[in-house]
C-alpha cells in the first residue's frame, strides 16, 4: 500500500497507443503500450501491471481512475457499431438522409454524404403526432409498437433509437415506446432522443440518438469488461470518463449516453493545452495533437477552448462543414483529420504523394515496427529523415526497424516518382505537415482569428517531430513542447472537473417571458444535472454555469448568453437583452435596433472546480551540456545528409538553451527543432522554440 499519497490513474486509448500516466502524490509515471483494438481493455491492464510495478504499487492502490477512448468515433468511422433500427413518427422515415436539405458544396454534382448510422432497410413509423407546445394531437399507436417489436426482432436488431417529432416539448410517447419495445425484447439496447438530446431541430437530435444507439451495446459492453476486470484484480477506487465537453462523468452515465464520449480522448489534450497556457501565461494558444492515427486542432483564448454544441463526425469532405453526420452534444470544438503517425502513405491516380486518412494503426502498425505491415506510414518517414532513433523508441520498449522503412517508401512512394526512399520520406513529410497546416488555417478563419498570432502547443506522441514545420508553414514564431508531451491527453484527463452539461429547448420570446416557468425548467435542470456530478464530487464545492441560446426572431441560429445562477425576475429581462446584444454586436459589429428575440434552448451547467497550476517564472538562458550523441538526418530542402546533434531532454537544466537543427529525444516522443527555431527549457521543464532573428 501507498500510505498518504493519493494514487490518480489516467488511460488515454488512441488507435495506436494506449496512454497511461500515473500520479502518486506530486511524483508522476508515464508508459505507452500498443492498443489491443479487439480487446481494448487488454492494452489498458497491460499497461497498469506495468506503471504500477514501476511505482511498486498495486491496483488496489489507486483511488481515482479516469478514462479516456476514441473507441466511440472509431466505431462510427469504420462502421462497427449494432446493428441500430430507428422508430420515427409517421411521415418522418426520410429524417436521416433529408437532413437540413442543405449541401456542403453546392457546386459538385457528384456529392458524397455519409451514409447513415441506420439504413434505410431497418428505418420504420409509428402513428403518434405531438405539436410544438408538447400537446398532444395523435396518440401513440401502442398496437403498432408491438407489432414493430416482432418485426425487428425477426431482423435481429441489437439497438433501437427513437425519434418522435417534438419530443424535446413532450417525451411521453418517446419514453412509452421505449418501455413496450424493452418489455418485447428484453436486453436489446434503447435509446429515446429526449433524453440524449432533448433540443429542437429534428434532423440533428434524430442523428445524435441514433449515433447513441449505434455504439451504446459496444461501449456498454467495452466499460463492462472493464468494471468487471478491474474488480478482478482487487480495484477499489472510482472510475470516471472523460466527455466531449472537458468534464468527467461516472461510468453509468457513461454507459447510458455513450454518444458523449466521443471526442473524448482529444477533450483531454485540449484541457492539457489549456493547463499549460495558463501555466506560461499565454492568452492566445493553437493546441496541436498528433498521435498515432489522427491529428487535433483547437484554438485557446484566455485559458479555455472553444466549445460548441455540435459535432461531425465522419466527414466525407474533411474541411467542409456540414459534409459529416451532426451529433449534437456539449463539445470541445476542434478539427480533426486522419494524420498521425499511422497514417498510411501512397500515391494517386494523378501521381500526388497523399497521406491518410487510412491508418497503419496499432495491428499491424507501420513497416518499420516489424510486425507485418508492408505500406509506408508518416513514422516511417520520419525514421527514414533520421528525426527517431529507432533504438529508444516508446523508451525502447519497440525497436524499429529503418530498412523496412526505406523498403516500404522506396516501394509505394519512391519507385513511382522516381524518387530515392530519403526524398520520398521528405515528401511524405512534407505533405503531412501541409494537410495539419491547412486544417490549422481553415479552424482560425472559421473562427475569424488570425493564426500567426497564436503560440503553438504541441503534444502527443507525433506532434514534437511536426510543430516546427507546421509552426514554418501556417506563420507561428512560437512552440511549446510540454512536459510529458507524449502523453498530454491523458496528463489532461487528471486536471479534467466533475462535470455535466444539460440542454433543453423551450421556445420564449423576451416580449412574452414567464419568469416562473424558465425559473422551474432552469431549477429542474440544475437538480438533475448536480445529481450526475455531486456524488463523485466527494463534498467538493459543486458551482452551475446557466446560459440561454438567444436569437432574433426570423434568424436561423443562436447565441449563447450567460444568466445569473438563481431564479429570474421581471426586472432582469432588460439586462437579459442588453447582453444579448453587446454579445450578438460583438460577433456581428452592430446589433439589429427594436427587433424582437426569442430564446430556443437553455442550459445549466453542473462542475467541480477544475485544478488549476501554478505560473512559472522566468529563467536565466545558458547554453546547453554537450549533446548526448548525434543523427544523421536527410535535409530534403538541401537534397543531403547533414549530422545534427541528439539531446536528451532529461540533461537539459532549465535555461538550457540551444540552435536547430537539432533533435531532443525522450521516451515518451522526440521534437525536432528545425533550422528556422532555437530552442530552450523553460522553468516548467518545457521546450520553448522562437523562430530566430532574419
Amino acid at each position: 500500500m501507498l500510505e498518504g499519497a493519493e494514487v490518480r490513474l489516467a488511460v488515454d486509448i488512441g488507435g495506436t497507443f494506449t496512454d497511461i500516466v500515473l500520479d502518486v502524490g506530486q511524483d508522476r509515471k508515464t508508459r505507452k503500450v500498443l492498443t489491443t483494438p479487439q480487446r481494448p481493455e487488454q492494452a489498458v491492464l497491460d499497461g497498469m501491471r506495468l506503471i504500477l510495478a514501476d511505482a511498486r504499487a498495486h491496483i488496489s492502490d489507486i483511488d481515482v481512475f479516469i478514462h479516456g477512448t476514441t473507441l466511440a468515433t472509431n466505431a462510427i468511422i469504420e462502421r462497427r457499431g449494432a446493428k441500430t433500427a430507428l422508430i420515427a413518427t409517421e411521415g418522418f422515415r426520410d429524417v436521416l438522409d433529408i437532413g437540413t436539405e442543405s449541401r456542403y458544396d453546392q457546386y459538385d454534382l457528384g456529392i458524397d454524404k455519409p451514409k447513415p448510422l441506420a439504413p434505410r432497410s431497418l428505418r420504420f413509423t409509428v402513428p403518434e403526432r405531438i405539436d410544438a407546445h408538447g400537446a398532444v394531437r395523435l396518440p401513440l399507436d401502442e398496437a403498432a409498437v408491438r407489432a414493430l417489436a416482432q418485426r425487428l426482432r425477426e431482423l435481429k436488431v441489437e439497438s433501437v433509437a427513437i425519434a418522435f417529432l417534438h419530443s424535446y416539448a413532450n417525451s411521453e410517447h418517446e419514453r412509452r415506446a421505449a418501455a413496450i419495445i424493452s418489455d418485447e425484447m428484453p436486453g436489446i439496447s434503447v435509446t429515446v432522443s429526449s433524453a440524449v438530446c432533448p433540443e429542437i431541430r429534428e434532423y440533428e437530435r434524430t442523428s445524435t440518438a441514433v449515433a447513441n444507439a449505434y455504439v451504446q451495446p459496444l461501449i456498454d459492453g467495452y466499460l463492462a469488461r472493464m468494471a468487471d476486470a478491474l474488480q478482478v484484480e482487487q480495484f477499489r477506487g472510482a472510475i470516471y470518463l472523460v466527455t466531449s465537453g472537458g468534464g468527467v462523468t461516472s461510468i453509468e452515465t457513461a454507459r447510458r449516453f455513450p454518444v458523449r464520449l466521443v471526442e473524448s480522448g482529444p477533450a483531454g489534450g485540449a484541457i492539457f493545452a489549456a493547463q499549460i497556457a495558463a501555466r506560461l501565461g499565454e492568452s492566445k494558444v493553437l493546441s496541436f495533437d498528433m498521435g498515432g492515427t489522427t491529428a487535433k486542432i483547437c484554438l485557446i483564448e484566455k485559458y479555455q477552448p472553444e466549445t460548441s454544441r455540435v459535432f461531425e463526425v465522419d466527414r466525407a469532405a474533411r474541411f467542409l462543414k456540414g459534409s459529416g453526420l451532426p451529433v449534437r452534444i456539449p463539445v470541445i470544438e476542434m478539427v480533426e483529420i486522419g494524420a498521425g503517425g499511422g497514417s498510411i502513405a501512397h500515391v494517386d491516380a494523378m501521381k500526388r504523394v497523399t497521406v491518410g486518412p487510412e491508418s497503419a494503426s496499432s495491428e499491424p502498425g507501420p513497416a518499420c515496427y516489424g510486425r507485418g505491415g508492408q505500406r509506408p506510414a508518416v513514422t516511417d518517414a520520419d525514421v527514414a529523415l533520421g528525426m527517431i532513433d529507432p533504438d529508444a523508441f516508446a523508451a525502447g520498449t519497440i525497436k524499429l526497424d529503418p530498412e523496412l522503412s526505406k523498403k516500404a517508401l522506396l516501394r509505394d512512394v519512391g519507385e513511382p516518382l522516381g524518387l530515392s526512399a530519403e526524398t520520398a520520406a521528405y515528401a511524405v513529410h512534407e505533405v503531412v505537415c501541409e494537410n495539419m497546416a491547412s486544417a490549422a488555417r481553415v479552424h482560425a478563419v472559421e473562427r475569424g482569428e488570425i493564426i500567426g498570432q497564436h503560440t503553438l502547443i504541441a503534444f502527443g506522441g507525433a506532434a514534437p517531430l511536426h510543430a516546427a514545420r507546421v509552426a514554418e508553414k501556417i506563420g507561428v514564431s512560437r512552440v511549446i513542447v510540454p512536459s510529458n508531451a507524449g502523453v498530454g491527453s491523458a496528463v489532461g484527463f487528471l486536471a479534467a472537473p466533475i462535470a455535466y452539461e444539460l440542454v433543453r429547448s423551450r421556445h420564449v420570446r423576451l416580449d412574452d417571458f414567464d419568469t416562473e416557468v424558465v425559473s422551474d425548467l432552469l431549477q429542474e435542470m440544475a437538480t438533475e444535472a448536480r445529481a450526475l456530478v455531486e456524488p463523485g464530487a466527494a463534498g467538493a464545492p459543486v458551482r452551475e454555469r446557466r446560459a440561454a441560446f438567444m436569437r432574433y426572431v426570423g434568424q436561423g441560429h443562436e447565441i449563447s448568453v450567460e444568466l445569473p445562477n438563481r431564479r429570474l425576475a421581471t426586472a432582469d429581462l432588460a439586462g437579459l437583452r442588453q447582453k444579448f446584444e453587446a454579445d450578438y454586436s460583438a460577433m456581428f459589429e452592430r446589433p439589429i435596433p427594436g427587433a424582437a428575440i426569442e430564446v430556443l434552448s437553455w442550459s445549466v451547467l453542473a462542475t467541480t472546480e477544475a485544478r488549476n497550476p501554478p505560473t512559472v517564472a522566468s529563467v536565466a538562458r545558458m547554453p546547453a551540456a554537450k549533446a548526448a550523441g548525434s543523427r544523421k538526418f536527410f535535409d530534403g530542402r538541401a537534397g543531403e545528409v547533414i549530422e545534427i546533434p541528439l539531446y536528451r531532454r532529461e540533461d537539459m537544466a532549465p535555461g538550457a538553451t540551444i540552435a536547430g537543427p537539432a533533435v531532443i529525444a525522450e521516451d515518451e516522443t522526440s521534437t525536432f527543432v528545425s533550422n528556422s527555431f532555437d530552442a530552450h527549457i523553460d522553468g516548467a521543464g518545457s521546450i520553448v522554440m522562437e523562430r530566430k532573428a532574419a
